[in-house]
């Protein structure tokens, strides 16, 4: 995926002003970025990724974008691809850039990578407990598909449920 410059609207814009937009771009992830996306993963969630987590996706040749504007990180996702399908691993807006819709430009962006790749679905699991995210997903046209049982760590030797949600790429023909 080239840098591509994209932009959305801020979430609450100045009293009696029009609705600004920031111009933002993706950039590949890389090693020399991965402060910053640690930064964000620990800031995001209970149990982040580990540097060797994002390390080994990059080694491994998975798609990792990074989202940026005004030289800061807003978000960024790392997807697997497979036969005729990709897997999304993670995808995480920092927490000062939330509900201002840059989820959707992300996914709206995989989805658009995916279906060049001739992907024809696009998976996913999400906390079972993660309404805001299953929310997002759901918007953009996923699907609950299944439960993953004890899929996610909840800390104390407890497990939380993943929902296995699918987004059909391709038109049926």
């Amino acid at each position: 995926m080239s840098a591509a410059v994209l932009s959305a609207p801020l979430a609450e814009p100045a009293p009696l002003a029009a609705a600004q937009a920031i111009e933002a771009r993706f950039e590949p992830m890389t090693l020399e970025r991965l402060d910053a996306v640690l930064a964000i993963e620990q800031a995001a969630y209970s149990h982040p990724w580990t540097r060797g987590n994002f390390a080994d996706t990059l080694a491994a040749g998975h798609q990792a974008q990074c989202l940026l504007a005004d030289g800061e990180l807003l978000g960024y996702f790392v997807a697997m691809p497979g036969f005729q399908e990709v897997h999304l691993l993670n995808i995480t807006v920092a927490p000062a850039f939330q509900r201002q819709g840059w989820a959707l430009v992300m996914l709206d962006a995989l989805a658009l990578w995916s279906r060049g790749q001739g992907a024809e679905w696009l998976w996913l699991e999400v906390r079972i407990g993660n309404a805001r995210a299953q929310k997002i997903y759901l918007k953009r046209g996923f699907a609950r598909v299944g439960v993953r049982k004890g899929y996610y760590p909840l800390g104390h030797g407890e497990r939380e449920d993943a929902v296995v949600m699918s987004l059909r790429l391709l038109e049926q023909v």
